[in-house]
């Protein structure tokens, strides 16, 4: 997934956005809501991680414009602020779920899988379509029961494509999936190189191209 992350404190927001990297996911920090609301704007976030002491504008005025405004991805309210009147706000302002520092990347990276569970309507979780078995939390595939061995970048992508299995996404879609504004930029070839793999270790018709578009899951059905 890819999540915008909103914290002024530098030591923490460094921490939690690099811990999220190497839990395979793509993240921006920003230390303020003006610039996050620019990236908002820029790019297709799954998730968004936001602190309510900010500067130049409180993390809940934000958070109550970016709904006002129609943004409807999932938040996180990460925040010092422990008050059941606080917590409350929190929620009432738009917020999916309220939790207090300190925090371990492990509790917020559970904590942001069950809010793409929920938004995406899924219950349990491990993500099925068809003969194909993802594991968010373990980061384990399965394909007719089998182990599949993937590198962070193909998860990555099977699970933007699992996310929404019905839906063709674009290449440029894709590529801001994957990809993060820390790292520099990538090949131009390198998301049909992943496709590429993931066709070769799961099966040919996991990733069905629709020219002029882009890709889709394929067929959640295995021919017989």
């Amino acid at each position: 997934m890819r999540v915008l992350f909103v914290e002024d404190d530098v030591l923490l927001g460094q921490a939690l956005a690099a811990g999220l990297r190497q839990l395979g996911h793509a993240a921006d920090w920003f230390t303020n809501g003006k610039d996050a609301d620019g990236a908002l704007v820029a790019a297709p976030y799954d998730a968004l991680v936001l602190d309510l002491g900010l500067p130049g504008g409180d993390g809940l005025y934000w958070l109550r414009r970016w709904r006002d405004r129609g943004v409807q991805l999932p938040v996180l309210v990460l925040t010092a602020r422990d008050g059941i009147d606080q917590r409350i706000a929190g929620l009432d302002s738009g917020a999916d779920d309220y939790l207090l520092k300190p925090i371990t990347i492990d509790e917020l990276a559970a904590r942001l899988r069950a809010l793409l569970r929920r938004a995406s309507g899924r219950a349990q979780p491990t993500w099925r379509h068809g003969e194909l078995e993802y594991d968010p939390a373990s980061k384990l595939v399965r394909w007719k029961g089998q182990g599949v061995e993937l590198t962070a970048r193909e998860l990555a992508l099977l699970e933007a494509l699992m996310l929404d299995p019905q839906r063709v996404l674009s290449k440029a879609l894709l590529r801001e999936k994957l990809y993060d504004w820390s790292e520099t930029e990538p090949e131009s070839n390198s998301l049909e190189v992943h496709i590429h793999h993931l066709r070769r270790k799961i099966d040919p018709g996991i990733v069905r191209t629709v020219r002029g578009v882009g890709y889709a899951l394929g067929a959640a059905e295995v021919a017989p």
